[in-house]
């Protein structure tokens, strides 16, 4: 008798933890807890459980409760395939989100297309993301190198016009596309005049940034484009500053991050020049009621202010819910249907994810960094960025023409694959 008593009550307690679980959507994080990118990837974290939570009060996801399973990617590519892999084959999740490197970005994306699960790009600006290497089931949040080096480009040419620059790259994908859209807004293609040189990636060392500080030093350009990111960039910063190179050339950074600016420091910061698709006062400027309520709930709950990485990440994870509730459905092609062609307002104004790429459309904004005094009198000490310009969505976004181009270059159709039974 206690033998068939002990039977049962095993079977009744499966069954409750089958119901238990039955209860909740499963979504992958795979960021960067560890590696040169972990600042982003922490704001990722806190962001993305900021929305699980708010969409848990809510009513969950078509009835069920979002549970968030995560890896670490170390911005390794061949750590976040193994990753991915294990995320959808053994915890299945229904989408996995996340990421701050490219060649991440890049390699999730092709395991997702081949098991069908939607990928969403939190902080990735290569143009091949959602270019060249673009897939079905991949979708990007953020802008990439292409939006923000129109957007600076702008504001560069008026400011430095016919002045010699000298890039510093990162070593890999996002590294190389940056400096080529930022050469092309700038006209600065010729690399006889506007110079370059490179530092490895993953794994930079300080006497990397050095040589690459020393050869700045030597070419004595007007403007130094440090087309690093993460730790790299605050690391070459803090040696250009060193080194007196602030007085004697602009810098710019075409991609900046509060976390960036926060690692460089106040003194080190003062008056870099960058881009970004979002920052915390973006709402405050021009009155984004959802982007302000964010602000106000991430600092209350972190005491801190939320960076663009975060705001992605909380912003993929409504996006999800909003494409679900659409479908009426998790299946990762309904869900990529009921994305295509979608217009959202998230933190700032509206945004759309264009149909042919999976791109979201969206305005950018050209910051400069303020003096340190500024940034000190804030209560977090965290108000680095002056906005000093914006270029709409469709302005700043590749045409299709250009997108077309991109693609027939790598040998690629000028066409995502198509879904199944299409």
């Amino acid at each position: 008798m206690m033998k068939r008593f002990m039977i049962l009550a095993l079977c009744v307690c499966f069954v409750l933890t089958a119901c238990a679980v039955a209860e909740n959507v499963k979504v992958g994080l795979n960021y960067p807890k560890t590696g040169p990118y972990f600042v982003q990837g922490a704001d990722q974290w806190r962001a993305a459980n900021l929305a699980a939570e708010e969409i848990n009060a809510a009513g969950g996801i078509l009835g069920k409760q979002v549970e968030i399973v995560w890896r670490d990617s170390q911005s390794k590519p061949d750590v976040s395939v193994a990753n991915a892999t294990e995320l959808i084959d053994k915890e299945g999740v229904k989408m996995i989100f996340g990421g701050s490197s490219s060649g991440v970005a890049v390699a999730v994306g092709n395991v997702c297309q081949e098991k069908s699960i939607p990928f969403f790009g939190t902080l990735t600006y290569s143009t091949a993301t959602t270019g060249k290497d673009g897939h079905r089931y991949t979708f990007r949040e953020c802008y990439d190198s292409w939006m923000a080096a129109k957007a600076l480009g702008s504001y560069l040419k008026k400011q430095y016009p016919g002045k010699k620059y000298l890039y510093i790259t990162s070593d890999y994908t996002w590294g190389h596309t940056t400096e080529a859209s930022m050469r092309n807004f700038t006209d600065t293609e010729d690399k006889n005049v506007h110079k370059v040189i490179t530092t490895p990636f993953p794994g930079a060392k300080d006497a990397d940034f050095k040589k690459a500080v020393a050869f700045a030093k030597m070419v004595k350009p007007d403007v130094l484009v440090l087309v690093l990111f993460g730790n790299d960039m605050v690391n070459c910063v803090r040696q250009a500053t060193a080194a007196g190179l602030k007085s004697q050339m602009q810098i710019v950074v075409p991609n900046l991050t509060l976390g960036m600016a926060e690692g460089g420091g106040p003194k080190v910061m003062e008056g870099v020049i960058g881009a970004l698709p979002w920052c915390w006062n973006v709402p405050d400027k021009y009155n984004f009621e959802k982007g302000k309520n964010f602000v106000e709930t991430y600092s209350a709950k972190y005491d801190r202010y939320p960076s663009t990485s975060g705001g992605s990440a909380y912003t993929i994870l409504y996006q999800f819910k909003d494409a679900a509730e659409k479908a009426g459905s998790f299946d990762g092609e309904k869900i990529v249907k009921a994305l295509e062609g979608h217009k959202y307002v998230s933190l700032k104004d509206e945004q759309q994810w264009r149909d042919f790429d999976h791109q979201s459309v969206q305005t950018v904004y050209t910051v400069k960094c303020k003096p340190e005094a500024e940034v000190n009198k804030d209560k977090f000490k965290l108000d680095y960025f002056e906005i000093i310009g914006s270029l709409p969505g469709n302005e700043a976004v590749c045409t299709r023409e250009e997108w077309n181009k991109e693609r027939e270059a790598a040998g690629k159709p000028t066409h995502l694959e198509p879904l199944a039974g299409e």
